[in-house]
C-alpha cells in the first residue's frame, strides 16, 4: 500500500493517452519545453552588470523646442 508498481503507471499512461490523444500530448510537451527554454534565457539575460549605464538624458534645448512634448521624469526601480 502506498507504492505503485509499473503496471499501475502503465495503466494510468494508457488512460491519459486515450483521453488526451498523442497529438495534444506532443503539443503540450513542446509548449512546456519552449517555456523552460524561455525561462532559462530570461534568467541569463535578466542579470545586469555594473558596466551597464543608462542612456544620457536628452538636452533641454531639444525638448523645449517641441511644443507638443510633455516633460516628465523617469525613475528606475532599484
Amino acid at each position: 500500500m502506498g507504492s505503485f508498481s509499473i503496471w499501475h503507471w502503465l495503466i494510468v499512461l494508457l488512460i491519459v493517452i486515450m483521453v488526451f490523444g498523442t497529438k495534444k500530448l506532443k503539443n503540450l510537451g513542446g509548449d512546456l519545453g519552449g517555456a523552460v527554454k524561455g525561462f532559462k534565457d530570461g534568467m541569463k539575460d535578466g542579470g545586469t552588470t555594473p558596466d551597464d549605464k543608462p542612456a544620457p538624458p536628452a538636452p533641454a534645448a531639444a525638448v523645449a523646442a517641441d511644443k507638443n512634448t510633455i516633460d516628465v521624469e523617469v525613475k528606475n526601480k532599484s
